[in-house]
């Protein structure tokens, strides 16, 4: 196999690895300080491009809607932060910082553990023989006794939600909103990544309409105080400062049924029978599949799309693949977020630990838990507000 790349890693060998942890974002790189702290030496990072690659493909506007700041020596875990005793936003003297600044901490904090990480190594099947997993990548053929999928949402962008949308252009596929053409757009989805979308190209100038199949999160009664179900305090304030601008125009509970591209107009068709015409191309803010979906036929999928996994976050199909990240839900509790989902990666890493037959360091796991970095009872994630 070929030479591994970066952060401390020496290079391949022709062996079956204990836990092959696949995406090196946020999530894959948690879990995997989490293992080395716990003494965990056979394993690696599988990284389809480069270390936090989701982060640098952000367009270069958005900012991170949880504020980072460095707030250890009084108790209070930096909310970016995936390990105990760093603080992107002391590292990067940012509160709210942009995808590539967010992709140098993940690298610095790779770099400082010696994580060992194999970049440009794409996954492209995964099957198991026995009790050993077979992961077919561009670079050969990887073993493994356990496997971790933390590929994160941001590269598998949901292109099909309705007739047409392969004509619109994805917010994710956008480098710079101010880089834009044309002075009036249409965006069809009205949660973080639309609304983010509609402030930045507001503030270039330009005038917006965002239609929603939902609520209108700014001036509808919205009682969810879940973030993943509403709008972040950040988005919902920097929202309000381009409310009276008169370039905005939001419709709420309107489904777009069709999009049509004719020479250089799009045609709109939405449910309720009106139809728009639209000089520039419209944006879809319409969230993401999911990296599960490379390997959808190992989980068990409910009603509502999602996988069924265990309390430790493992298939209830596929015995010894575990997911960690957005993708993960257990009822009513969403995941979604860096701070909620890196409060798994300690539980995860101490099953592993404990299938694999490693004495457990203790004290480790009592480290994150003393920090909020592990969550094992889920029913304390009730959202209340009392005001």
């Amino acid at each position: 196999m070929n030479k591994m790349h970066d952060c401390g890693a020496t290079a391949w060998m022709d062996q079956v690895y204990d836990v092959v942890i696949v995406g090196a974002g946020a999530a894959g790189i948690g879990v995997g300080i989490v293992l080395s702290q716990l003494g965990v030496t056979n394993f690696v990072v599988l990284e389809g491009e480069t270390v936090g690659a989701s982060f640098k493909k952000w367009p270069r506007e958005t900012r991170f809607i949880t504020p980072s700041f460095p707030g250890q020596g009084f108790g209070a875990l930096d909310l970016n932060a995936i390990v105990p005793d760093t603080s992107p936003g002391y590292t990067l003297a940012t509160e709210h910082m942009s995808g590539a600044e967010y992709a140098e901490y993940l690298h610095a904090v790779a770099e400082h553990f010696d994580i060992p990480i194999s970049e440009h190594t794409y996954v492209r099947r995964v099957d198991k023989s026995g009790e050993v997993f077979l992961l077919e990548t561009n670079q050969g053929l990887v073993e493994s006794r356990f496997v971790v999928w933390a590929t994160g949402e941001f590269h598998y962008p949901e292109e099909t939600a309705f007739q047409g949308a392969e004509v619109c252009l994805h917010s994710s596929r956008v480098a710079s909103w101010s880089a834009l053409a044309g002075d009036d757009y249409l965006i069809i989805g009205g949660n973080e990544s639309g609304m983010d979308a509609a402030y930045h190209l507001i503030q270039s100038g330009k005038r917006v309409t965002v239609v929603t199949s939902g609520k209108d999160h700014l001036n509808e009664d919205d009682e969810d105080v879940d973030p993943s179900l509403t709008l972040s305090p950040f988005t919902y304030q920097r929202m309000t400062t381009v409310l009276d601008s008169g370039r905005l125009s939001i419709r709420s509970n309107m489904r777009v049924a069709r999009v049509e591209q004719t020479g250089d107009e799009f045609l709109i068709y939405f449910d309720n029978g009106e139809t728009w015409l639209r000089q520039t191309q419209p944006i879809c803010a319409t969230g993401f599949r999911g990296g599960l979906s490379v390997i959808a036929e190992h989980f068990e999928w409910s009603a509502e799309e999602t996988v069924t996994l265990s309390s430790r976050d493992e298939s209830t199909k596929t015995a010894g693949l575990f997911v960690v990240g957005p993708s993960v839900r257990h009822g009513n509790v969403i995941l979604c977020f860096i701070y909620k989902f890196r409060q798994r990666f300690a539980v995860i890493a101490e099953e592993l630990v404990n299938r694999l037959g490693i004495p457990l360091e203790t004290s480790v796991i009592e480290y994150y838990r003393r920090n909020n970095l592990y969550l094992d009872d889920l029913t304390c994630c009730e959202v209340k507000c009392e005001c």
